[in-house]
């Protein structure tokens, strides 16, 4: 993988892309204005030149993708495959023509599919399918319906020994297993119906995240579920 250089007078996006880059556990230098650079690089729009990748406080982890693939010399792809491990973090692999690209665990559905539209924008390809894991399913059918509605094509792998090895970072490893897999096309809206081991866990997700000021109720826990209403309007209207 080739270094990628920062090169910005702006000291906020400056420390933002750095914090991205080791995040990404990528290699990469930072370099004063007037330093010459034949490589890789990321600057504000301002400063971007030919060659140079643009970013925004708003467009980090889509400038840093472009660069780290650009740094794997990564071109067009013809097939772009992400996995997905559905669950309450979930993982999510991306392979370009079976080549591993990257991998992260996230926090929420939301995080998911933004993560999704900034792979798709970024990795120039002919076609993209998302694999997902059968487990989780409250999790995994309201990611599939948000996916169909985004005309994105959808396959549902078997869970059955993806999660096998190290438990660390074990939903990224069965992401990308999960993507290796072959699976059943899924092509129809799912109905979202929750458990009451479902709505309980939101409930306490909503102790947590008021700092035990706030359970909300099942009713609203419900909404939660099916993708109505945030956690956070959840709490607003108890």
């Amino acid at each position: 993988m080739r270094r990628i250089a920062v090169r910005t007078s702006d000291f906020k996006l400056s420390f933002h892309l750095m914090r991205e880059l080791k995040r990404r556990n990528a290699e990469f230098v930072m370099l004063s204005i007037g330093d010459t650079w034949g490589g890789i690089w990321i600057a504000s729009p301002e400063e971007v030149t030919q060659g140079g990748i643009p970013a925004t406080e708003e467009t980090i982890e889509s400038a840093v993708e472009r660069a780290i693939q650009m740094s794997k010399g990564l071109g067009e792809a013809i097939l772009l495959i992400i996995g997905i491990d559905p669950g309450p973090r979930p993982g999510i692999a991306w392979l370009a023509d079976g080549a591993l690209v990257g991998a992260c665990q996230l926090e929420s559905i939301e995080e998911v599919i933004n993560k999704i539209f900034i792979i798709s924008n970024t990795i120039t390809h002919n076609r993209i399918c998302v694999k997902i894991g059968n487990g989780a399913p409250l999790i995994r059918d309201r990611l599939i319906n948000q996916l169909i509605k985004n005309e994105i094509e959808i396959i549902e792998v078997s869970e059955y020994r993806t999660s096998k090895g190290s438990r660390i970072n074990t939903h990224i490893h069965a992401a990308t297993r999960i993507a290796l897999q072959n699976g059943k096309r899924v092509t129809k809206i799912r109905e979202i119906e929750a458990t009451e081991g479902d709505l309980k866990e939101i409930q306490r997700q909503s102790r947590i995240s008021s700092g035990g000021a706030v359970t909300i109720s099942s009713n609203l826990a419900n909404l939660v579920a099916i993708g109505q209403i945030t956690i956070e309007e959840a709490i607003k209207k108890s």
